[in-house]
């Protein structure tokens, strides 16, 4: 796996999270217990901190970045989908962030929440806990997430860590 200190800036990440090989992970970035980081997951934290709670599932092709007046952090039990962008935001625990979508400088996702898939989540917006966003920008929908689909997600991919742990072997 690539996983890179930059400067005095290096990753913390627990013994109890599964980084797949094929993902990159740089400076000053910290990974919690049982989350997942996915092939080709690019987490870079050169201009500010990345925090990743824990049994958080950041899925394939995704990217995480800051910007040097804003950290990025994804709360606990939070999903993040295959190909999203997150620039300096707060995702806060129990939130799913669908597939492709973008969220972006100062916004906040707040708990039991949901970014459908593809939106963005423009500059400074908030997404109340409760709340559905979809659509380019994003329009807030209140109280439309469904709860359950957001813990389903959260427990499938947390069930697969210690699978991974185990079972992952290259072949060639």
């Amino acid at each position: 796996m690539a996983i890179y200190a930059l400067g005095s800036a290096e990753p913390t990440i627990s013994g109890e999270a599964f980084i797949h090989p094929d993902c990159t992970i740089i400076g000053d970035v910290r990974i919690g217990a049982n989350s997942s980081i996915w092939p080709q997951a690019v987490l870079r934290g050169d201009d500010g901190p990345i925090h990743i709670g824990e049994r958080t599932s950041i899925q394939d092709g995704t990217v995480i970045h800051t910007i040097s007046s804003n950290p990025t952090t994804v709360g606990n039990s939070c999903t993040i989908g295959h190909i999203v962008h997150l620039e300096g935001c707060v995702i806060e625990d129990n939130a799913l962030v669908g597939n492709g979508s973008i969220v972006l400088h100062r916004a906040i996702v707040r708990s039991w929440a949901l970014v459908g898939a593809n939106a963005v989540v423009t500059n400074d917006t908030e997404v109340p806990s409760g709340a559905l966003a979809l659509g380019v920008p994003a329009k807030i929908r209140p109280d439309a997430a469904s709860p359950d689909l957001i813990k389903m997600s959260a427990d499938a991919y947390a069930s697969r860590v210690e699978f991974y742990q185990k079972n992952l072997r290259r072949l060639d």
